[in-house]
């Protein structure tokens, strides 16, 4: 390992760090996600119930406010990807609890992501709240092919009038190969599981779409899943599997399950880490049956981002993510979640 980290700071190519095995050399590339925590602007979009996060209302939501939280937000996203990648970081970056173009376009026009050349995928969805999901990418790594929002469906008559977010879909080109982002935020756990199992049925059948019009295609399934990787909408609905050794060919990988396990996670509630923000991987990025074939794009490694101004320094909620608002007080924070990142790694020719 030591000797990848040497490697990294020699070797560059197409824009992600090279590392190299003997007379071998490899690309690679981390993808990441992250929950904004209500990166909202301060204008009323119409029919959307965002009056919270308006200059009269409850979160007393201003420019200062705003333009704090854009700096915050990009300082992480920026930095993602770089303990491997110094100065380059992620190639494409899921998020969550956005508002509208205007938010991302705002963001990437910050410093610290304007430096990367870093664009944004976006459909405005029908969230009541007007919060939605999209994709930042730096276009020097990952090209975009195609871009799709797939409603989430309900399953229940009496929820039919109800709008949730639904299933950005992004297909692109990464390391010359095709890639599909599926990026996600199911239903909260104040509503019951059924509906999270339901959103991870769907997603499941979207990727499967996937795979069926290409059965090359790599698919990286993202989001706040607001279920930990053994909850039956992320094991049994989706399918993302504990170990390497039990992913079949209609299943995912899901290697958050044993990190969750060891006692780290993305949020802390009620004394304990929860992990929702997780990535899960098609059978075609990782390596099955004990191979060692870096040919194609596959899973190297992965973690949870973490960086010591993220965290509540003091006070009763030390060692806590730092958030924007705590019971109604401005913190001028980051997220509830902290970020996560995965590296794939492909040999160069």
């Amino acid at each position: 390992m030591k000797k990848y980290v040497f490697l990294f700071a020699l070797l560059l190519f197409i824009g992600s760090r090279g590392l190299a095995q003997g007379e071998k050399k490899f690309s690679v590339y981390a993808i990441g996600f992250y929950n904004l925590e209500n990166l909202f602007d301060t204008c009323h979009d119409e029919g959307k119930n965002d009056y919270e996060y308006l200059p009269e209302g409850s979160m007393k939501w201003n420019g200062r406010k705003y333009s704090n939280k854009l700096r915050n937000m990009s300082r992480v996203l920026s930095e993602m990807g770089t303990d491997m990648l110094p100065k380059v970081g992620c190639a494409a970056i899921g998020v969550s609890e956005v508002e509208n173009a205007k938010a991302l376009t705002d963001l990437v026009a910050q410093p610290a992501l304007a430096a990367r050349g870093y664009k944004f995928c976006h459909i405005e969805g029908e969230d009541k709240r007007g919060v939605d999901c999209a994709l930042l990418y730096n276009p020097k790594m990952f090209t975009v092919r195609n871009v799709k929002l797939v409603p989430y469906v309900q399953a229940l008559a009496k929820d039919s009038s109800y709008k949730t977010r639904g299933f950005l879909t992004v297909s692109g080109t990464l390391g010359g190969e095709h890639v599909a982002i599926i990026v996600n935020h199911l239903p909260s756990r104040f509503n019951g599981s059924f509906y999270r199992e339901q959103g991870a049925k769907q997603i499941k059948a979207v990727k499967d779409s996937l795979i069926k019009e290409d059965p090359d295609v790599k698919v990286i399934v993202m989001g706040d899943m607001n279920d930990d990787p053994m909850n039956r909408s992320m094991a049994v609905e989706l399918g993302a599997k504990r170990e390497i050794s039990e992913v079949g060919d209609d299943d995912m990988y899901n290697p958050w399950w044993n990190t969750l396990k060891a006692g780290k996670g993305t949020l802390f509630y009620n004394g304990s880490w929860n992990l929702f923000d997780q990535i899960i991987l098609s059978p075609s990025l990782i390596n099955r049956d004990g191979k060692k074939d870096y040919s194609t794009l596959k899973y190297f490694k992965h973690q949870i981002f973490r960086r010591d101004y993220m965290f509540q320094q003091e006070g009763r909620y030390k060692g806590n993510p730092k958030r924007t608002h705590a019971g109604g007080v401005w913190l001028n924070g980051y997220s509830d979640h902290l970020p996560t990142v995965v590296y794939l790694v492909k040999q160069q020719k």
